[in-house]
């Protein structure tokens, strides 16, 4: 007799943060996930940047050649609201998750922990049912204006946690868009590939559609929903958003299966969350005519290489 199919309950959260105030965004997380939790969701996923932000439409009055006070003054503001991992953030969002006995993956702005603090990353936080911290993953290559707040992260930040609800990993918002980057993550075995995202276009849904159907994983990608009235009003560039419309976000979080199947959403223009329960079996079915790492590699022409070593600026010997 075949063993019964392993199923997985799913949440992706879309909601807003509270701008630039990283614990207030944490007592929020912890909200949404009791609320999931309590649905019956084993994995939760919030949006990419969530602790404290992305900072939609604020160029921190930067052009090339140029750079004012007033956007320094901005960036300072923004910076604040990063967190230290451990923190106080984390602690607190920790002991929610220990208390629903979830797995959660949230977007946050990380604070370097080591040489110069100054430096942040926007961050893939992973946390077990404990209430541990049990990895993270660091954006490889901010995009575009992103590099003016956030710094690059390496190969040795890309972790799959092998659990008893499934095989687990992702990457962030236009890293999605990386052949190399999604065949390093489908080379590790994934079940459920995570896309927290800040991308609300139409052709985000597209992009993850694709994703599922090349990596035959289920995908969940969950996305910040945000107005421009959300920002403090103290903000120092806040004129840089004045023309800009009242949605900044409408969201795109969506959760689809192995074979491209939308199972749930896209939600859109409101804060929700998605559900869905996932039959990993269906990951096997998938690979059956196509598995990109496996029997469809063409290993005989191409071979990928990641070097997974931390870069250290300085070393001290």
């Amino acid at each position: 007799m075949n063993k019964e199919s392993k199923v997985t309950k799913v949440a992706a959260v879309q909601i807003a943060p509270v701008a630039m105030d990283s614990m207030a965004t944490a007592e929020k997380v912890c909200d949404y996930i009791k609320k999931a939790a309590s649905e019956g969701a084993q994995l939760i996923l919030f949006p990419e940047a969530l602790l404290s932000g992305y900072p939609w439409g604020i160029a921190f009055a930067v052009s090339v050649g140029r750079r004012e006070m007033i956007g320094r003054d901005a960036y300072v503001r923004y910076w604040k609201g990063s967190i230290d991992i451990p923190g106080k953030e984390t602690e607190l969002i920790g002991k929610a998750v220990k208390e629903a006995g979830v797995y959660v993956a949230i977007g946050v702005m990380e604070r370097l922990e080591e040489f110069s603090r100054q430096t942040q990353f926007c961050t893939l936080l992973y946390f077990g049912p404990d209430g541990s911290i049990i990895g993270k993953h660091r954006k490889l290559k901010p995009t575009a204006a992103e590099r003016y707040v956030w710094g690059e992260g390496d190969g040795s930040t890309m972790p799959v946690f092998d659990t008893e609800i499934g095989r687990f990993g992702g990457l962030i918002c236009w890293e999605n868009y990386h052949p190399l980057a999604r065949m390093a993550m489908y080379g590790k075995g994934l079940d459920i590939y995570l896309a927290p995202t800040a991308d609300s276009r139409p052709t985000w849904l597209s992009t993850m559609i694709h994703i599922a159907c090349e990596s035959r994983c289920f995908v969940i990608s969950a996305c910040q929903y945000f107005e421009k009235g959300m920002y403090p009003p103290e903000l120092e560039t806040l004129d840089e958003v004045k023309d800009l419309p009242d949605i900044l976000s409408r969201g795109s979080s969506v959760i689809i299966s192995p074979m491209g199947e939308v199972l749930a959403g896209p939600l859109y223009n409101e804060e929700g969350i998605l559900y869905a329960e996932l039959s990993l079996d269906e990951t096997i079915k998938g690979r059956f005519d196509f598995d990109v790492v496996g029997h469809y590699s063409m290993d005989h022409v191409f071979q990928l290489i990641v070097d997974e070593k931390p870069k250290k600026i300085i070393s001290y010997e």
